[in-house]
């Protein structure tokens, strides 16, 4: 065996670890030893005197385990029998109380969940994982997880399912990172290795598919021209096109949100994606949708309520709805459709536009001396949308 013997002086170093190949021992000092096995696979092994009884204790892989790491560790066990006690007995008490991965995960998800501004997001969060990674991963305790056991899990969903799959793997590495936070684990995030063992995934579609502006006329008057069941939805639905605003929240708009009188709705920091409130001046039809939603909606508090009153539509109402149209697009789309208008059908600045779609303004320096959300300029840039949408012609 190789090794045996050696000084502090001569401990091992990180290159050493990586480049040993012979099968053997490889002492660092101390009792703590480098142990080559005849597989090529590395671990580290303490040997020290427990209550009277020399033990061989085992911590962990070199790929779980750096040397830093196992000197700790041997520090620390050395300590503890130094002292009279019996450190494999205390780490199985440790180990005992190591949470799974489906109990970890569900600790992160509590901790954080009134960070999320959006309850939706919150509630997806933890589904995706209990869908996809705990039948792999859930039974498995929070320190055993390695780069294998997490491709079992994405493995099956990664080009199937490639938006969720991608979801599910972020979901997983912050369950482990808060792992290794915590002290229930220690080495490299398994979740950084993955990507090697996936096949290449095929493009992303950057853009949600939209009408071009010169059509979305027609789209409105065909939306109007509808009848029978679901008029809430479809008052929903042009309700978004008017407002330019995203699906979440016009599904989420309660009617304390909304000054009639003044024709002015504000969304809360809390329903919006950057976090921020929301002004949104609303033109005379935006204002005729609400009272005709404030009829049918018989008290609620939510202004486009689903079957049970105190309940939202579902998320998937406008989709279902373009389907049912036969449309390819995305409610999201009409967005877009607002923004190319915006830029090539009137002579407002940019940024009226940019603001009216509630954006991040990226350059700090324009970011910081903006104070005011141009609601003027946008109420005119509403009023000439909601023409446009009624008489694309004049």
């Amino acid at each position: 065996m190789g090794g045996k013997g050696r000084h502090p002086e001569k401990a091992l170093t990180t290159v050493q670890v990586r480049a040993l190949k012979s099968p053997g021992r490889y002492a660092d000092g101390h009792g703590l030893y480098l142990v080559v096995d005849p597989s090529g696979a590395k671990r580290w092994l303490l040997r020290i005197v427990v209550q009277g009884r020399r033990r061989d204790i085992g911590l962990g892989g070199v790929g779980l385990i750096s040397l830093a790491e196992a000197r700790e560790k041997a520090l620390a066990y050395r300590k503890t029998a130094r002292d009279g006690g019996d450190p494999m007995a205390e780490r199985k008490k440790a180990q005992a109380t190591l949470p799974t991965f489906a109990e970890a995960a569900e600790l992160v998800h509590a901790e954080h969940q009134s960070t999320w501004k959006n309850p939706k997001h919150a509630a997806q969060w933890i589904t995706t994982l209990r869908t996809y990674a705990f039948p792999h991963l859930g039974a498995k305790r929070i320190d055993q997880i390695e780069t294998p056991d997490v491709l079992r899990a994405l493995s099956p969903i990664w080009l199937t399912k490639p938006e969720t799959a991608r979801r599910v793997r972020q979901r997983i590495g912050t369950v482990l990172d808060w792992a290794k936070a915590a002290g229930h684990r220690s080495g490299d995030n398994p979740i950084e290795g993955v990507a090697k063992g996936l096949p290449k995934q095929g493009e992303r579609e950057e853009h949600h598919a939209a009408l071009p502006y010169a059509e979305v006329p027609a789209f409105v008057a065909r939306l109007r021209a509808m009848s029978g069941p679901g008029e809430i939805s479809r008052l929903a639905f042009e309700f978004l096109i008017l407002t330019a605003a995203r699906t979440g929240e016009v599904l989420g708009a309660q009617w304390d949100e909304i000054d009639e009188p003044n024709q002015l709705w504000t969304v809360p920091s809390a329903r919006m994606k950057a976090g921020r409130e929301h002004r949104v001046p609303l033109c005379d039809r935006a204002s005729e949708i609400l009272c005709r939603a404030r009829d049918l909606g018989a008290g609620t508090k939510l202004v486009f309520p689903g079957r049970e009153s105190e309940r939202p539509l579902s998320n998937m109402v406008f989709l279902m709805a373009l389907r049912r149209m036969g449309m390819t697009i995305t409610a999201h789309g009409f967005r877009s459709s607002f923004r190319d208008w915006a830029a090539e059908a009137t002579n407002l600045p940019r940024e009226v536009a940019e603001v009216a779609l509630a954006h991040t303004i990226e350059n700090r320096v324009e970011a910081a001396y903006r104070r005011g959300d141009l609601l003027a300029k946008r109420a005119e840039l509403m009023s000439l949308w909601s023409g446009y949408l009624t008489h694309p012609k004049a």
